[in-house]
């Protein structure tokens, strides 16, 4: 935005503080007057003939009371120019970090030295929005490139495939539309997990009543054939657990941590467990599966995008795109919520969720 230039805020600092002092001088003078010279006659002969009368106290004390407000008046201008400086002194380290920050270098940091006052809460506080914005942009470029490298597969696999195929056009239709089709498949699926996670970032959806054990159910009901399949034990338990949110983005919360917990579970003879509660005014998710034992160091990872446990690739046809548990982050976070994930000693994980609870 465009503005008129004015004056600054060190002038008008500096032209309050001498303005200040020139009245406080000229009303100590108006005392001085009041209370002194009053009393002093007004005659040519004085009091009794040997005390100066008050027109020779006039023309003595105006001159040097002139001589007293001008000295009043440009040390208060001196004075308040250089107060006013080492005062704004802090707001001009902040102004130049925000330049700084305006060009791109978010890795700049003011760390304002001195006790604590408002000046050093202003930067302090512009630090830590520094730090938080550099981390979501870093974040942001990692999740692009991922994105980028994950569509990018799927396109070469298929000009891949139709390069095979236009050189040898021999070669088994069927076959050829068959992978095709899977890989196409894989491509959707990831961009639609990746509008997903963008909706859930915004936050922008309708709310309404929602039952997270009515959820679980639902959820454990789709999954179930790949819960038999996988020969894995299935279970939701526990009593109504009711939030405010979007029951679509609820139910692919729940969905993904189920089907999270079924895939990277035991071979065979493992178990999940689906628990909803409420505590107060929280209502709780929990999701437990057996599994292999996971690093601590670990599972603070699983929630950024594409990650995927312990393995960066899997083989079936459940591989997903590793934004399960990233779109389960951001629903959580999107209804005000936390997600906690912790390692099991015996093997597996346990997912937690906590959101506010509503009558």
């Amino acid at each position: 935005m465009r503005r008129r230039p004015g004056l600054s805020a060190r002038l008008k600092l500096a032209l309050s503080y001498a303005g200040f002092l020139f009245v406080a001088g000229a009303l100590l003078l108006a005392v001085v007057w009041w209370f002194l010279l009053r009393y002093v006659p007004d005659n040519s002969q004085g009091l009794l003939g040997i005390s100066p009368n008050r027109y020779l106290l006039v023309r003595t004390f105006a001159p040097a009371a002139a001589v007293a407000m001008a000295f009043l008046l440009v040390f208060g201008l001196l004075g308040g120019w250089i107060l006013a400086g080492r005062m704004l002194r802090p707001l001009t380290l902040i102004t130049d970090a925000a330049r700084t920050a305006g060009r791109g270098s978010l890795s700049h940091r003011i760390r304002m030295e001195g006790r604590q006052d408002e000046f050093r809460e202003l930067s302090d506080a512009f630090d830590s929005m520094l730090e938080q914005l550099e981390s979501h942009v870093a974040e942001q470029q990692r999740f692009a490139a991922n994105a980028s490298h994950e569509l990018r597969t799927p396109l070469a696999i298929s000009r891949t495939l139709l390069d095979v195929a236009r050189k040898d056009p021999g070669q088994d239709r069927g076959e050829l539309i068959e992978r095709l089709y899977a890989v196409n498949t894989r491509a959707i699926d990831l961009t639609e997990a990746l509008l997903l996670l963008s909706r859930g970032d915004r936050g922008n959806f309708t709310r309404e009543g929602v039952d997270l054990s009515l959820v679980a159910e639902e959820a454990a009901e789709t999954l179930l054939p790949l819960a038999e399949e996988r020969r894995i034990v299935l279970e939701v338990t526990g009593g109504a657990a009711r939030t405010s949110g979007s029951a679509e983005l609820l139910l692919r919360m729940v969905t993904n941590l189920v089907q999270n917990a079924v895939v990277h579970n035991l071979p065979a003879g493992g178990t999940v467990t689906v628990r909803t509660e409420a505590y107060g005014d929280t209502s709780v998710l929990r999701v437990e599966n057996t599994g292999r034992v996971l690093p601590a160091d670990l599972v603070p990872t699983l929630t950024e995008p594409f990650r995927r446990g312990t393995e960066r690739v899997r083989t079936d046809e459940h591989a997903g795109v590793g934004l399960g548990l990233a779109i389960v982050h951001s629903i959580v976070r999107a209804h005000d919520g936390t997600l906690d994930l912790s390692p099991r000693p015996a093997g597996g994980l346990v997912a937690t969720v906590r959101l506010p609870a509503v009558p």
